[in-house]
């Protein structure tokens, strides 16, 4: 039986740029400081109050439309991983589906925070392999500019705004999903969060005037569950698979912190020019960031090429995966 793989990438990200030097003159902080912390030099937002997460999903979907030639009608799925939906109720995913004229194809949204398109992975490979489905989109999108208060030099500087989208399909040879190892713990999950607008604490004038509708981090906590968790998971798939830096041409982490990737190789023992990293330009995109990286760097792989993805994210939410690339 061929494996569910990749067979198509999409991207985009807003226009506007803010860099490092125009948060200096917004909050208490240096481009030396950011960059020294995250790796961090400058990131888009989309500037626009009008438009919203779906805005981002669609560029995104119909970028990879246009490259493939692809019939959105043939479309069976579509699956948008974000934490910031257009509302709160109303799924984002199914809007998305109709502006893209995906009209065959049912939709939803999952919530897994920076790690959402790592899992959302694992849920496409799944109905590929079902036989059910031929074409799964999925698509991870956060407008985060919309969530951060930009008087938290703890927030602001991290999160930008983008959207990236790949299309699964069998595969037409034996590469494809290999493998996988995901985790996650609830106890932390006050650690990074955003902490009105849900049943436990409902949207209030309390709420608004302490700014609980905004991110919060608890950065030393994150930041040491990061290092740990996602560096083990990476190794486990490593030793799982009988991978080491001759054998792997890739790993596609989160990217959330330069400092918790370079942890990660440290520990895998992976040359730092296998590394995908975009985030001098973006920032943390969440549930974007590793889409966007299979699209600004599709052109160096190749057929055959094993590629290992990692992500940490909010709730907590981590994991590993390991891919060879289709086409």
């Amino acid at each position: 039986m061929n494996k569910a793989a990749i067979t198509g990438i999409g991207g985009y990200v807003p226009d506007h740029v803010l860099s490092n030097k125009d948060l200096e003159k917004i909050v208490d902080t240096t481009d030396e400081w950011i960059i020294s912390r995250t790796g961090i030099k400058e990131r888009r937002i989309l500037n626009d109050s009008k438009k919203a997460t779906s805005y981002l999903a669609i560029k995104a979907a119909k970028n990879l439309i246009k490259k493939k030639k692809l019939n959105p009608e043939s479309i069976d799925l579509v699956i948008v991983a974000t934490i910031t939906p257009d509302l709160p109720v109303a799924a984002t995913a199914p809007y998305v589906a109709s502006q893209i004229g995906a009209k065959n194809a049912f939709a939803y949204d999952l919530q897994a925070a920076c790690s959402g398109f790592l899992y959302g992975m694992s849920s496409a490979v799944s109905y590929i392999n079902s036989g059910r489905y031929k074409k799964v989109l999925l698509i991870g999108a956060d407008k985060m500019s919309s969530i951060v208060d930009y008087k938290d030099r703890a927030t602001c500087v991290i999160f930008g705004d983008g959207g990236g989208a790949v299309l699964f399909e069998k595969s037409k040879n034996n590469f494809g999903w290999e493998d996988e190892f995901f985790r996650s713990n609830g106890e932390e999950r006050m650690a990074l969060k955003i902490k009105a607008g849900g049943s436990l604490f409902p949207t209030s004038s309390e709420s608004y005037n302490n700014g609980w509708h905004n991110i919060y981090q608890d950065g030393k906590t994150v930041f040491k569950y990061a290092v740990s968790e996602m560096s083990y998971v990476t190794e486990q798939i490593f030793k799982r698979n009988n991978l080491n830096n001759e054998n792997v041409n890739f790993l596609v982490p989160h990217q959330a912190n330069k400092r918790i990737i370079d942890a990660t190789i440290k520990r895998i023992n992976l040359s730092e020019e296998k590394v995908l990293m975009n985030i001098s330009k973006y920032g943390n995109t969440t549930a974007a960031t590793i889409p966007l990286l299979l699209h600004d760097y599709e052109s160096k792989f190749k057929l055959g090429d094993s590629l290992v993805f990692s992500a940490f994210g909010g709730g907590f939410t981590w994991g590993s995966s390991y891919l060879t690339w289709a086409y």
